[in-house]
């Protein structure tokens, strides 16, 4: 079976990338920034396999006209990160009266294409105890996408005639919502970056899925310094250092991943060797200040930013055993963020910079909606079955009575 689906505010395409990985076959994708859609458009122009033949609709999402782009085709999954700056830490909060609040729009597709399932990924700001009633309104917005708002009805009217209505109203779409704050180390990703997702099932999709468990632990990690391990698996002189003798890890998860090995195999940026590498340029000016002092070199790496009015976060460096720092090049920072190597950043590094920091890690994207697809396909394959079932059945009912 065949997953189609579609990508709001796609970016530079981190949860494109690991929807297509999960076996997702793209209809179209929107995203605004022309940057992103470039990114998008060059890897397609190159045939990069898992955006070969995409569709980029580069625009507002709102003036989508999705009846006329998709043809009335099916869409079983929509995927969506939409826009986190008025929820963000790393930007100016505003909530629901930021303009760049795309949930609106992202419950109104919802609405407009009825897909078996969704998947939305966000900042963890969202769920700040200062968002506390929107994060709510959000969650209600998605479970019945089609009790909108009236005209003239604030968000906060709307929210509170939705708390009253939600369990009474008959609604022909509505979702079985799983929402869920991960760590993005804790699913195989060399960085710490918590994201919550929220996964949503339509009604008629049958109900049990619960969101795939982390692989990964900081222990294990700690475990396999400690022992030598992990120095050893490096090529990195263990002389004088001292190993506890340490049991075994209890939750038997795999080592965090760390920046060291996110990198290993790619040559210094500004090498020779590093000429052969897409954006893989050397990027001077990197220095600490208050707050921002890098990414240890052994620890997975601080959450990649996109940084405010255009200037990459001050955590975009790594910071080397001696104390020097370094910016990450594009590449280096695409690693972070499990792109492929063979994937092209289209723009200058500012502007690649801010792509990533805005982007899902491939891998965990990945990981989420597998798990999401192999739902619906065991879906499909139940409803099979119980169809075949019941043509047997009434096969034997008819044989009966023709030998009665």
């Amino acid at each position: 079976m065949t997953v189609t689906g579609i990508e709001l505010f796609a970016g530079g395409g981190g949860l494109l990338l690991g929807s297509a990985l999960a076996g997702v076959e793209h209809l179209a994708v929107a995203e605004w920034n022309r940057g992103a859609c470039e990114t998008i458009r060059e890897n397609a122009r190159l045939d990069y396999p898992l955006v070969r033949g995409v569709r980029v609709l580069e625009g507002d999402v709102r003036l989508v006209d999705w009846g006329r782009e998709l043809s009335r085709q099916r869409i079983d999954i929509i995927t969506a990160g939409p826009p986190c700056q008025p929820f963000s830490l790393g930007g100016v909060a505003r909530s629901a009266d930021d303009p760049r609040d795309m949930f609106p729009t992202t419950t109104a597709v919802i609405e407009k294409l009825r897909p078996r399932a969704f998947v939305i990924e966000n900042v963890k700001g969202l769920t700040r105890a200062a968002f506390a009633d929107y994060f709510e309104y959000i969650k209600l917005r998605l479970q019945h996408p089609e009790l909108k708002a009236r005209s003239s009805e604030s968000w906060v009217e709307h929210f509170r005639r939705l708390q009253r209505e939600h369990t009474s109203v008959v609604s022909d779409l509505q979702y079985r919502l799983v929402t869920t704050v991960v760590d993005a180390a804790d699913y195989g990703v060399p960085q710490r970056r918590h994201r919550v997702f929220m996964v949503g099932f339509r009604s008629d999709v049958d109900a049990g899925w619960s969101f795939p468990a982390p692989t990964h632990s900081a222990s294990a990690l700690r475990a396999a310094q400690e022992s030598g391990e992990y120095w050893e698996r490096h090529r990195i002189a263990i002389k004088g250092r001292h190993f506890a003798q340490l049991p075994p890890v209890a939750d038997s998860r795999l080592p965090w991943r760390t920046v060291r090995d996110a990198l290993t195999g790619l040559p210094e940026p500004g090498s020779p060797e590093s000429r052969q590498w897409l954006n893989h340029e050397f990027q001077p000016g990197a220095k600490a200040y208050p707050g921002h002092t890098g990414s240890p070199l052994d620890e997975p790496a601080k959450a990649l930013k996109a940084g405010v009015h255009g200037v990459p976060g001050g955590e975009n460096m790594i910071r080397f055993p001696d104390g020097a720092l370094r910016y990450f090049s594009a590449r280096e920072a695409a690693r972070i963020q499990t792109f492929p190597d063979r994937y092209v950043l289209h723009g200058a590094w500012t502007e690649t910079m801010r792509q990533l920091g805005n982007a899902v890690p491939v891998l965990l994207a990945q990981k989420v909606v597998s798990s999401v697809v192999e739902h619906l396909e065991l879906d499909i394959a139940l409803h099979c079955l119980a169809a075949r079932q019941q043509r047997v059945y009434a096969t034997a009912q008819v044989c009966e009575g023709v030998l009665a």
